[in-house]
């Protein structure tokens, strides 16, 4: 299966619109077992989420996961930072990437595959407010088009 696929869980959108995403990757992610049963609940929340490098390994801050509502006293604490799992040369890449001026480690997914529950995250750089609107003005030029052309046929 490829990378991003999968059942989604969760997605970032506002990513996209913030920021040019310029390479993905895919990481695994260590998770309490009170965690795992309400992400497949559809319970996180991946807005204004990073990735980080600290110490040699990846984290991911502010991902916000619900506490499980038949859980007990070892619920999970929503906001904590969490392990993201993967191999030392993409540490190191990644690292070397996000040390640019410019350049941050956005998560864009939460997803199930194979059973495993897997998070996209991407390179990013950040955009102007002049792109953002540009981008916006030709999303909105596509949609005028697929009108008239839907409405001709």
């Amino acid at each position: 299966m490829p990378k991003g696929e999968g059942k989604t869980l969760a997605q970032n959108r506002k990513a996209s619109h913030d920021y040019t995403i310029e390479e993905t990757i895919e990481a695994g992610i260590e998770l309490q077992g009170t965690e795992i049963k309400s992400i497949r609940r559809g319970s996180a929340n991946l807005r204004d989420s990073y990735a980080r490098v600290y110490q040699g390994e990846m984290y991911v801050y502010n991902m916000h996961i619900a506490p499980y509502e038949e859980g007990n006293r070892f619920n999970h604490d929503p906001l904590r930072t969490r392990k993201l799992l993967l191999k030392r040369k993409q540490i190191d890449k990644l690292f070397g990437q996000t040390k640019e001026q410019g350049y941050a480690l956005v998560p864009l997914k939460l997803y199930i595959k194979n059973g495993y529950c897997k998070m996209l995250l991407g390179l990013a750089k950040g955009k102007k407010d002049y792109d953002k609107r540009h981008a916006l003005k030709a999303k909105e030029a596509k949609r005028e088009m697929d009108r008239a052309l839907k409405g001709k046929y």
